[in-house]
């Protein structure tokens, strides 16, 4: 079993000032385990309700009088199958003589749960578990972590071909349990066969029209699907960078599958042999670092965008925090170069920094404001 300590501090301190924290990520990263975890450090009694059971469901029928009589950590998984709650759990954090925490888990930041979140702001704060990332590894497995993707069943599996055959598994489970709460009447069937099509166009500009007429929908059907995937936080929408440039930019976003295990899985690729030979290496790879740059800055109060002008100049990422803009390239090369374009980029869109990120083992300085990263290093060098 892989600890998963820094994320056990992060909860701890968000509820020092917080009632109830609202803990989200992907189906399989881990928020149950986690919060399991946690509740045993926990300084009180605490109480776990898995909304999927139909027997904990039952416990529930009447919230108000199940929880007000509960002291210390009150643990909700999967609060989305039951966002009626959400009422009651904010009745109780402000009612005075109710010594009760909340930790809310869902896997899907659907609308309607948020709108039914925001009554709780004031009261509560949302922390984000991510898929496997080097730190939470015990020694450094960049490739087998590239290759299968964070999600911790797919990393741990005994063999490449029983990661696959899990993601497989995850996809279908997605697929029925799911897509019926977040789509309504859509069809998982075509749903499954959007995403298909959307890892041959990962890492591209979104090109939602192309899109619609392969699947034979509409470009607002496509839209909806892409938001069905973005809001099970499998696919992120990386938003352009609209800088005050004398150039045509790019100003659609592009889109990344957040877990390079499951791209791989739909791209049929199961081997480091396969994945090496594929077309999309380095599109993989692209979205592989973005994901490990994003996971480092991400808990920074950071937003994160790309840049892209149609004569071919781009920064793979830009991160901005308060007035700072900071960019990354990202190069599947040991060597990297500081090259003219570079400069000019820098000086058009005001960088603070560029770090170029790339596959070899060192991180160095290239120029005053220049660095290469190794990606293996970015935990210690960001």
């Amino acid at each position: 079993m892989i600890e998963r300590e820094g994320h056990i501090r992060a909860l701890r301190r968000l509820f020092t000032n917080n009632r109830v924290v609202v803990l989200v990520g992907p189906r399989g990263a881990g928020k149950t385990t986690l919060a399991r975890h946690f509740a045993q450090r926990w300084r009180a009694n605490s109480y776990f309700f898995d909304l999927r059971s139909t027997a904990d469901r039952n416990r529930l029928d009447n919230p108000d009088l199940a929880l007000a009589q509960l002291r210390g950590l009150i643990i909700l998984d999967e609060v989305h199958r039951a966002s009626g709650l959400l009422a009651v759990v904010r009745e109780l954090s402000v009612r005075t003589g109710i010594k009760a925490h909340f930790l809310l888990l869902s896997s899907l930041a659907t609308s309607k749960l948020e709108e039914r979140l925001e009554p709780l702001a004031d009261l509560s704060s949302r922390y984000e578990l991510p898929a496997l990332s080097a730190p939470d590894l015990p020694v450094p497995q960049a490739n087998r972590l590239w290759l299968r993707g964070g999600l911790p069943s797919s990393f741990n599996a005994n063999s490449d071909s029983e990661s696959f055959e899990w993601r497989d598994h995850y996809v279908r489970d997605f697929l029925e349990r799911d897509v019926p709460q977040l789509s309504g009447a859509a069809s998982a069937g075509l749903i499954e066969r959007f995403w298909n099509m959307l890892a041959h166009c990962h890492g591209q500009v979104w090109n939602g029209s192309e899109l619609a007429r392969s699947l034979g929908v509409s470009h607002h059907t496509a839209r909806r699907y892409l938001n069905i995937l973005e809001s099970a936080f499998i696919v992120r929408k990386l938003e352009p960078w609209r800088a005050n440039v004398a150039r045509r930019q790019v100003l659609s976003p592009r889109v990344y599958f957040r877990d390079t295990g499951l791209l791989h899985y739909f791209l049929g690729i199961s081997t480091m042999r396969e994945l090496e030979r594929h077309p999309c290496l380095g599109a993989s790879w692209e979205g592989f670092a973005l994901e490990s740059v994003i996971g480092v800055l991400g808990k920074e109060n950071t937003q994160f965008y790309f840049w892209a002008a149609h004569t071919g100049a781009r920064v793979d990422l830009l991160a901005r925090r308060g007035k700072q803009l900071r960019g990354f390239e990202i190069r599947r090369t040991a060597s990297p170069r500081l090259g003219r374009s570079t400069r000019a980029v820098m000086e058009d869109l005001s960088l603070t920094q560029m770090d170029i990120v790339h596959a070899g083992p060192s991180t160095f300085t290239l120029d005053r404001r220049v660095r290469a990263v190794s990606i293996e290093r970015l935990h210690q060098d960001l």
